[in-house]
C-alpha cells in the first residue's frame, strides 16, 4: 500500500495505491476456490496509515515485520507506516470475488487488490468507503505474542526517547532536539540488553523504527508483557511504548519516526556501539 504525489504544504495525496494501481483499475489476483492464500502486506507509504479490511474472509495474522507471532484471527488489521503484515486465509469454495482493502486512517479513501476465485465477475469498487475510519490504536499490539521472544533478562541500559514537536511550524524532534550531525548518539555495548522507552508528547502518532536490529514490544502504558518482535512500532499521541533489543550488530544505526516529513524535520537520532 502506498501514497503518491504529495502536496508538501498539507501532506495531501491525489491517489492511494496497491501494487501501483488504484481501485479504478485494481490488480486482480486469480486464486483457487477452497485454496489457501498468504497475503504479505507492506505499508510503503510516506505518511499514511491504513486499516486492512478482509470483508467476509477470516484471516490469520501470523507475522509482523517478518517475525512470527502466535496467530491472531480477524477481518480487520491496522498497519502503520513501514509495518508489514503476513495474513493467511482460506478462500471459500464457491466462485466469488474477495476485495482486500486498505482504508486510510481517519478518512474514507481506500485502495486495495481483488482476489478472484474461478470466473466470478469483478464489479467496480469505489475509491471511497461509506464512512471515515478511526485512528489506529494499540489494541491489536497488546494482543500480539512473539513466537520466539527474547530470553528473559534485566536491561543493562535504558533510554527514554521522548517524541516531541508540534504541527505549528512543523517542528519534530526527539527529547526536544531536532537531529543534526552534532547530536550525540545513544551509546550501547555489544551483548547488552537495551530498552527504549518511547513517550509520545505530541498530538500525532509516530511509527518508530530502529535500523540494524529487531526489538520486542515489552510494555504498553505501564503494563509489561511478552509482545511481538518487530522493527517498527506505532506510538499514538500521549502513549508510552517500551521495546527491548539485544545489542548484537555493531555499528552506527538510525532510530527515527518513519513518517518521512517528521524524519526530515528532525525526529531522528542514532545508536552507536562503543
Amino acid at each position: 500500500m502506498a501514497d503518491a504525489k504529495p502536496d508538501l504544504n498539507d501532506v495531501k495525496y491525489d491517489a492511494f495505491l496497491a501494487n501501483n494501481r488504484t481501485l479504478d483499475d485494481p490488480e486482480v489476483v486469480q486464486v483457487e476456490p477452497g485454496g489457501r492464500v498468504l497475503l504479505r502486506i507492506i505499508n510503503s507509504s510516506s505518511m499514511s496509515a491504513f486499516h486492512i479490511e478482509l470483508g467476509a474472509l477470516d484471516g490469520e495474522l501470523i507475522a509482523v515485520d517478518g517475525f512470527r507471532i502466535a496467530p491472531v484471527t480477524g477481518r480487520h488489521f491496522p498497519i502503520a507506516v513501514a509495518q508489514r503484515l503476513d495474513i493467511r486465509l482460506t478462500v471459500p469454495r464457491a466462485p466469488a470475488v474477495h476485495p482486500v482493502l486498505a482504508l486510510l486512517e481517519g478518512e474514507n479513501k481506500q485502495t486495495g487488490i481483488v482476489l478472484r476465485a474461478a470466473s466470478a465477475p469483478v464489479a467496480r469498487i469505489p475509491t471511497t468507503a461509506n464512512a471515515a475510519s478511526s485512528a489506529l490504536t494499540l489494541d491489536l499490539e497488546r494482543r500480539l505474542r512473539a513466537s520466539e521472544p527474547l530470553r528473559p533478562r534485566k536491561a543493562d541500559r535504558v533510554y527514554t526517547v521522548n517524541l516531541t514537536g508540534e504541527m505549528a511550524g512543523y517542528r519534530w524532534s526527539i527529547n526536544n532536539v531536532a537531529w543534526s550531525k552534532d547530536v550525540p548518539p545513544l551509546p550501547v555495548a555489544k551483548g547488552e540488553r537495551v530498552e527504549l522507552i518511547f513517550v509520545n508528547k505530541t498530538g500525532m502518532p509516530h511509527p518508530m523504527h530502529l535500523h540494524g536490529h529487531e526489538f520486542q514490544v515489552v510494555e504498553i502504558d505501564g503494563k509489561r508483557f511478552s509482545g511481538a518482535v518487530r522493527d517498527t512500532v506505532l506510538v499514538p499521541p500521549g502513549r508510552r511504548v517500551v521495546v527491548a533489543f539485544d545489542a548484537n550488530n555493531p555499528g552506527l544505526w538510525a532510530l527515527h519516526c518513519h513518517l518521512l516529513y517528521h524524519l526530515e524535520a528532525g525526529m531522528f537520532t542514532t545508536v552507536l556501539y562503543v
